[in-house]
């Protein structure tokens, strides 16, 4: 017998339902853009007078753009192991950029049980093994960067984003998860021609850069460097990451996929300081000219110029658009816990130092439940601490005295008010102090490293 018109019907909305049903279900994308030294006041969103940066200011206004945002080491292999695994990096006793996360659960691992497929193109620098499939990860592709000087106007994380936007191509049906880590501004900057000449125009007016910029603009000098024409150079690093997120983020618009991508663009930590270590004034080094704005300190540094990072998040709908978040305290520490509430992950490791911060990036306003820790992998590092308003650094090897700020006053940390709070610089000692007890005794290396 011939199925009747109203069985066809009701068949068919049944199907429509049904399917609309499992594509609400279906968990976002994910695109995670990790710019290397990239400082707080590098894009124009961000504060610095001379930047170009159209397509992450315009991200900036279609999503949320927090100010207090922080990560978890100071210099590269710390703070993507911490934003990988929701642990601290001081945790591990094996410096992960020479063995690897060990038995430690990555976010790859668990999106990729979710159903995602994941990949990673670019900088890698978080353990000896870089095959497919490592902690997770379906597809690897470590896309180096070159010393020497691009042609024409190709930037260094040109193939990259190339590769990135491929793999989004192929994947479109997601949900798929990508980090997307480039080089730039990573020492050496020594931008293509083409690139340089879009700030031809540029003269440096040290008067519209803060107090803290100021040091490093006196040993570009020091050390025979050309304030314009240095500073013409890294904007150009940094135009030619813009310019790349904006080829990324077209290709989700033509493919449909933007309402149901979560897009993320930060940096690893604070700008790389222009005379580097011991090695004295390389070649090169005077062009990193990496703005921190207000903050003081940057990349190696636990002051709020090397921690407190860029961050834009955008989700159609969401996330709310044109919102600059100025008051939550958020850490890629969160990464883990707030991406796997997105996702619908409930197994989670039974222990990770962040929190669930999607309310937040959906526009709550709550203070944090967690402390903020820093410490570098070594047994005499310097612990420091956040918490709430008050930021404290305990005195290097025990000498001198600790430093207590109250960031809502006083972002730089310009007036250590410790004298006048020893209350809370006790309160917070015994915090760091009973965290510190936590952590390994020895640590290993295979060879000394700084990022």
């Amino acid at each position: 017998m011939k199925p009747t018109f109203l069985a066809v019907t009701i068949f068919c909305v049944t199907v429509t339902l049904s399917h609309g049903q499992s594509t609400a279900q279906r968990p976002p994308n994910i695109v995670f853009m990790f710019a290397d030294d990239l400082g707080y006041g590098d894009l124009g969103c961000y504060g610095h007078p001379y930047a170009r940066t159209p397509a992450l200011d315009q991200l900036a206004k279609e999503g949320t753009r927090f100010t207090q945002f922080y990560v978890t080491g100071v210099t590269c292999n710390p703070s993507r192991t911490g934003l990988m695994t929701g642990l601290f990096p001081a945790r591990f006793p094996k410096y992960a950029a020479d063995f690897g996360f060990g038995e430690r659960v990555t976010i790859t691992e668990l999106l990729k049980k979710r159903g995602y497929r994941t990949s990673h193109f670019g900088k890698w620098h978080i353990g000896p093994d870089d095959a497919h499939g490592t902690y997770g990860i379906d597809t690897v592709q470590v896309i180096g960067k070159s010393r020497d000087k691009t042609t024409g106007d190709t930037g260094r994380d040109d193939d990259l984003y190339s590769a990135a936007i491929d793999f989004i191509r192929e994947n479109r049906d997601g949900p798929f998860y990508v980090n997307v880590w480039g080089h730039a501004t990573h020492f050496p900057v020594n931008s293509a021609d083409g690139l340089v000449a879009e700030f031809n125009d540029v003269t440096v007016d040290r008067n519209e850069f803060s107090p803290t910029m100021q040091h490093k603009f006196d040993e570009c000098v020091k050390i025979g460097g050309d304030l314009d024409e240095s500073m013409q150079q890294y904007l150009g690093d940094v135009y030619q990451i813009d310019r790349n997120v904006n080829r990324l983020l077209k290709t989700l618009d033509e493919l449909g996929l933007r309402d149901n991508t979560i897009v993320v663009f930060s940096s690893d930590h604070g700008p790389a300081p222009v005379i580097l270590g011991k090695q004295g004034a390389r070649e090169y080094s005077k062009n990193m000219l990496g703005y921190a704005g207000e903050f003081r300190g940057g990349k190696h540094e636990q002051y709020e110029g090397g921690t407190r990072v860029p961050f834009i998040i955008r989700w159609p709908d969401k996330v709310e658009a044109g919102r600059v978040d100025t008051q939550n305290v958020c850490s890629f520490i969160d990464w883990m816990p707030t991406l796997c509430s997105i996702a619908g992950i409930e197994a989670l490791p039974k222990k990770f130092d962040g929190e669930d911060m999607s309310d937040i990036w959906f526009g709550a306003d709550r203070p944090r439940t967690k402390p903020l820790f820093w410490k570098t992998s070594s047994t005499g590092g310097t612990p420091a601490i956040r918490d709430g308003k008050w930021k404290l650094h305990l005195p290097r090897k025990q000498r001198g005295e600790p430093e207590l700020y109250d960031l809502s006053i006083d972002p730089s940390e310009s007036n250590n008010v410790a004298p006048e709070h020893p209350e809370i610089v006790k309160q917070l000692s015994v915090k760091v102090k009973a965290w510190g007890a936590t952590l390994p005794t020895k640590y290993t290396k295979t060879k000394d490293k700084q990022d």
